[in-house]
């Protein structure tokens, strides 16, 4: 390594690791208290929704993994599912080929905030009152304004004023967007907050438990003020990236009738550790169909495909557009996706044998089962620009606004995003989870809670008879995709990152680098990264561009040169520009914790001890 980027944290205590520093120490703040990691990780989600608007929000969504010693670990889902009214032939009727990257037709049922009451009702041992007290501090004290973040809200800016008012008056006050090093408040959301906690003080006074007095938070989410603001809101017609305004299809009935609920984890095994991913309704399988692929290659892993070699990062990169083709061809919430066929180490190897010596520019879908494979509209960008990819966003709503009023991108930079948070404790427990949406950018803030809506629908097809179609109570396929490893049934790391497509590429370079050389956590963090944009983007408007892979300026130049070479259009991107992965461990022999975090960005911190 030519720096030394941060430090991997070593303890008996308990780690935390964050996309933020103010999640790392709100999590923190909630073990020095007596907390478990389930109340740490929720404290620190709701003070990323606090401190990362621009990344994610309470009106976003989550998905989450856990593991309790002597149990299986357990998935969380709060991807909340399409609206009762939410179907196919209701976007034909407004002209609609796409659901809109922005605005309130893409708004899924909101999970993110829920799904962490119902975690913390769970599992958790404080009371929300105290959960609550460092995204509290953020809103009504407020925080100083990123770099990165003056860049979204001066870009948003024109948009917010033209269009959402609401959104203006948080962001943009006397039509100037917030600079760099000013505070930022949000008084609406710390009143929604503040209802929240007197929710909870109320049933507390009439002798409910600490669990059944957050239930009562939860229904004024699902039932209440919340629900009934929400509702409102969807009447009013909102600009979105289509260029014109509609109004939203999410009612309060809606919000009324969908709960978080808890899953078995897909898993595959790697080497002697067992990986668990979310299921097919996530992109999740994707991790576990690279590492099947590889695992099948000879020699994978050393010599000449030994990581950062050229022949490593070619097999890599065409095992990565293998599994996105399954991905986008059978993934979804629908009926009839092929999960046993596609985990099977027979087609792992029909499939592994697919991988040439040079690059493959085509979409390859495979036959699990014998299944014709059959993939939805996609756009294809025939222009090559990998220069001005930085890696560190989703091109999501930002982009997708730009485009519809016809500016400039400006090389893609700055992009909103998604945020992540590892929490392991003292007892063994341990959590991973990704939650996003609802970013300031997304739509508009709604005036009397404080925050916008997610826009998680774009991701859904609006053509028939995919499984990621979009339909009423289906969960569009998110790319919100947390990991967790165990080793002989025991919980030994997690580990996730922002980054929307990329989010299955970084996880896995980082845990292949893990588990093959034996990099320590924050090693295989600042390890020189790499991604492929060969495979259709889950966002709008769902463009790819074939071939292409984008590199950190860090890796030789002889391994670039190789892998143009083989026919790769490669990007090279800046020294620390790619990823954003958190990560935490414990070895169950000593009992020893560690904890690693992103430098790139310059937001992302781990706090332990």
């Amino acid at each position: 390594m030519d720096i030394a980027a941060r430090p991997e944290l070593a303890g008996t205590f308990g780690m935390v690791s964050a996309t933020h520093w103010i999640g790392a120490q709100a999590g923190m703040a909630m073990l020095e208290r007596g907390g478990n990691a389930f109340d740490a990780a929720a404290a620190a989600g709701f003070a990323l929704q606090s401190a990362e608007p621009q990344q994610n929000g309470p009106g976003g969504d989550m998905t989450l993994i856990f593991a309790v010693p002597g149990s299986e670990p357990q998935v969380l889902c709060a991807q909340g599912t399409a609206p009762a009214c939410a179907d196919i032939e209701a976007f034909r009727a407004l002209g609609l080929r796409h659901v809109p990257g922005t605005g309130l037709l893409a708004a899924a049922v909101p999970g993110s905030t829920v799904g962490w009451l119902t975690l913390l009702a769970d599992h958790g041992t404080l009371p929300l009152a105290e959960i609550l007290v460092p995204a509290l501090s953020v809103v009504e004290r407020g925080l100083p304004i990123s770099a990165s973040l003056a860049v979204v809200l001066a870009r948003m800016a024109p948009h917010f004023l033209a269009h959402w008012p609401a959104s203006a008056a948080v962001y943009a006050p006397d039509g100037v967007p917030l600079p760099a090093g000013s505070l930022l408040r949000n008084p609406a959301l710390a009143h929604t907050w503040r209802r929240f906690i007197d929710a909870e003080s109320r049933a507390r006074a009439g002798g409910a438990s600490r669990a059944a007095s957050i239930g009562a938070v939860v229904r004024e989410w699902t039932e209440g003020f919340v629900a009934e603001s929400i509702d409102a809101f969807c009447r009013m017609p909102q600009r979105d990236s289509s260029g014109r305004a509609h109004a939203g299809l999410l009612t309060a009935a809606d919000l009324a009738q969908w709960r978080p609920h808890y899953e078995p984890t897909v898993s595959a095994d790697f080497r002697g550790q067992t990986v668990h991913k979310c299921g097919f309704w996530s992109q999740g399988p994707v991790f576990l169909q690279q590492l099947a692929l590889l695992d099948e290659i000879p020699g994978f892993g050393a010599g000449l495909l030994a990581p950062g070699t050229e022949g490593y990062l070619h097999a890599v990169l065409e095992a990565t557009k293998l599994a996105l083709a399954d991905r986008d061809a059978w993934y979804g919430d629908g009926p009839g996706v092929p999960a046993r066929e596609l985990l099977s180490r027979e087609y792992a190897a029909e499939r592994a044998r697919l991988i040439g010596e040079t690059a493959s520019l085509d979409l390859r879908p495979g036959s699990p089962g014998g299944r014709a494979p059959r993939l939805p509209d996609l756009v294809v960008r025939g222009d090559f620009d990998a220069a001005g990819v930085n890696g560190l966003g989703e091109p999501n709503a930002v982009r997708a606004l730009l485009e519809a009023a016809a500016l400039p991108d400006r090389q893609g930079r700055a992009r909103t995003d998604t945020v992540h948070i590892d929490v392991v404790d003292q007892w063994g427990n341990m959590v991973t989870a990704t939650p996003s949406g609802g970013w300031l950018s997304s739509s508009p803030v709604i005036p009397e809670l404080g925050f916008p809506l997610g826009t998680r629908l774009q991701m859904s097809w609006l053509e028939e008879g995919l499984p990621n179609s979009l339909a009423p109570g289906r969960r569009p396929r998110t790319t919100l995709s947390p990991t967790l490893v165990t080793r002989g049934g025991e919980a030994v790391m997690a580990f996730g990152s922002p980054g929307g497509d990329q989010q299955d590429q970084w996880q896995a370079h980082f845990f292949l680098d893990v588990a093959l050389r034996g990099a320590g956590l924050q090693e295989a963090i600042d390890a020189p990264a790499f991604h492929s944009v060969h495979s259709p983007s889950s966002f709008y408007p769902h463009e790819r561009q074939p071939g292409v892979a984008l590199l950190e300026g860090r890796f030789e130049g002889g391994v670039i040169d190789a892998l143009r070479r083989r026919g790769h259009r490669v990007g090279v991107a800046g020294d620390w520009a790619i990823g954003r992965l958190c990560a935490v461990s414990r070895e169950p022999s000593t009992g020893i914790l560690r904890a690693g975090a992103n430098p790139r960005g310059m937001t992302g911190y781990a706090a332990g001890r």
